[in-house]
Order: structure tokens, then C-alpha cells, then sequence
């Protein structure tokens, strides 16, 4: 028997689809860089040291004498002695005035003349502490201000280039249902 059927034939679509990435740029200009740092203000104020050796009374014990002392102890001695002779010859001129009571005036003042004593010692040290020693420290003063920086940096932007991707679709076959009757048979 012939029993007519339907036969069915269908082609899918077939899409295309192209597409172009997109593309983004950045660039980073560097800082704008402005640093000033002013030389800071320094004043320093000093005050020298004094030292001072006196050593005077040292020469003077060693008799190495500066001129005017020398001259100065001569004249003192010389005065010293004159005195000490005027002295000692009144009193001998009293003694062999006074003669007359008794005793030997010229025998005792010429056994005075004879006993004489000297001294003697070094004379070449000086005694401790002779040398004076004075020292009056110095003093320094450091006045400093500091300036602070000045700072004038700028940032830059970025430069942000942006270019968007295309995405496009085609169709490359449309879709189709064919219809058509065949004759079976059975």
C-alpha cells in the first residue's frame, strides 16, 4: 500500500562571528620635580683661650734676675747695708766713747770683723711653685637655623588612550525546513 509520508529536511543557520580586540594605552609622564633647600644661616662666635706663665719668681730664685729686679734688689741691699754700717758705727763710736769705763772697745770690734760667716747653698733651683700658671678656657658659640625645603613637585595625569573592540556577526547560511511529500509503500 502507498501511504504518502511527509519527509522533513531542515539546514541549520551557521553564524560567523569577527571580532578585533580592543586596545588601551596608558602612559606615565614623570613628576614635575621642584625641590629648593636654602643653604642653612651658621654663625660661630668664639672666644679664645688665655694662658698665661708667670715664671718670674723662678728666674728670680735661680738669680737669673731681669735687669730693673736686679737693679731694684741692689738698691734695696745697698740702702739695706748703708743703714746696717751707720748703725753698726754709731754703736762702735759709743764703745770707744765710753772708753773710759772699762774694757777693750777696739779689741771686741776688731774680733767682730774677723768672725765673718758666709752662707752658702744652691742657688741654681727654684723653689716649688715659683712657675705661675693661669689658663682661662675659650668658649665657642654655634648659632645655626635651618631653612626647610621647598617643595614645588607636581604630579602629572596619565595619558589614557582607550579604543573599544568591535565584535560583528554575519550569517554565513540561513536556516531552512524543506517540506516534501514521498509515496511509501508498505
Amino acid at each position: 500500500m502507498n501511504i504518502p509520508a511527509i519527509q522533513i529536511s531542515t539546514t541549520p543557520a551557521n553564524l560567523g562571528i569577527s571580532s578585533s580586540p580592543g586596545r588601551l594605552s596608558i602612559q606615565q609622564p614623570p613628576a614635575t620635580v621642584d625641590l629648593k633647600q636654602p643653604k642653612a644661616d651658621m654663625r660661630i662666635q668664639t672666644t679664645p683661650g688665655k694662658l698665661t706663665i708667670d715664671q718670674r719668681q723662678a728666674w728670680d730664685d735661680m738669680d737669673r734676675k731681669h735687669i730693673f729686679t736686679r737693679i731694684k734688689d741692689a738698691a734695696a741691699n745697698g740702702r739695706q747695708k748703708a743703714l746696717e754700717g751707720t748703725g753698726r758705727r754709731a754703736a762702735e763710736g759709743r764703745e770707744l766713747a765710753d772708753i773710759h769705763k772699762g774694757g777693750n772697745a777696739i779689741v771686741m770690734q776688731a774680733a767682730r770683723r774677723v768672725d765673718r760667716t758666709h752662707e752658702l747653698g744652691i742657688a741654681y733651683i727654684p723653689s716649688y711653685g715659683s712657675v705661675k700658671i693661669n689658663y682661662q678656657p675659650g668658649d665657642v658659640q654655634i648659632d645655626v637655623q635651618a631653612h626647610q625645603v621647598e617643595n614645588n613637585t607636581r604630579a602629572n595625569k596619565p595619558i589614557i588612550s582607550y579604543q573599544p573592540g568591535d565584535v560583528s556577526f554575519q550569517v554565513k547560511q540561513y536556516p531552512s525546513i524543506q517540506f516534501q511529500t514521498v509515496n511509501k509503500t508498505i
